[in-house]
């Protein structure tokens, strides 16, 4: 397997579903196309992909050009991606589901860099109101699967949120403002320990 992405420093898109397929241990090769360099960019991905968009996973013949359906389809080959119990499973679906499709005022006002000094900024009621939701829905899942991940153990939906704890360490975002009582501020530090995330952040130090 071939998977083509973006810059992961600044693609959070690109670096969900590698840490998907790092914690598989499938093999498979990186492409790594170099972003924010315009005609240069968009021809270098258009030689990939169909959707002129990253990341694309190449099995072969076929094409996956989405980080939650390559997610999907490196679970069918390692189905422990997934928890095994149906209720759990369907929640860690369910909430990797909802940073795939949502949360778009944190995305546009503290985007990913995984390079920039950690700094505290000023955030939009939106962005707060994303927090809250981020937080309710982190310590409910937490409390409910008993943690340390929000499945239980590590699962895809712990890969699509890494970045945004990523994010909340570069910007300066205090859970306790925002209700967390603390397993949500600990879990973010966890996911920022993890082998396959501190190996991504090595490569650009």
């Amino acid at each position: 397997m071939e998977l083509v992405i973006g810059t992961k420093k600044w693609s959070s898109w690109s670096l969900r579903p590698w840490l998907v397929l790092k914690r598989s241990g499938l093999p498979f090769t990186e492409t790594e196309i170099p972003m924010r360099r315009d005609r240069e960019t968009a021809a270098a991905i258009a030689a990939h992909s169909p959707s002129g968009l990253v990341p694309v996973l190449k099995d072969g013949d076929l094409m996956i050009w989405d980080s939650l359906a390559i997610s999907e389809y490196v679970a069918e080959k390692v189905p422990s991606l997934w928890p095994a119990d149906p209720a759990r499973r369907a929640q860690a679906r369910s909430a990797a589901a909802e940073m795939h499709s949502g949360f778009s005022s944190l995305r546009g006002e503290c985007p990913m860099d995984l390079t920039a000094p950690a700094r505290a900024v000023e955030l939009s009621p939106a962005t707060h109101k994303d927090i809250r939701r981020i937080v309710g829905l982190w310590s409910d899942l937490l409390k409910t699967s008993g943690g340390p991940f929000l499945a239980g153990e590590w699962s895809i939906a712990d890969a699509f949120f890494t970045p945004v704890a990523a994010r909340f360490r570069t910007y300066g975002v205090m859970l306790s403002d925002f209700g967390d009582a603390g397993a949500c501020g600990e879990y973010a530090e966890r996911l920022l320990e993890t082998p396959e995330f501190r190996e991504c952040e090595a490569a650009y130090q």
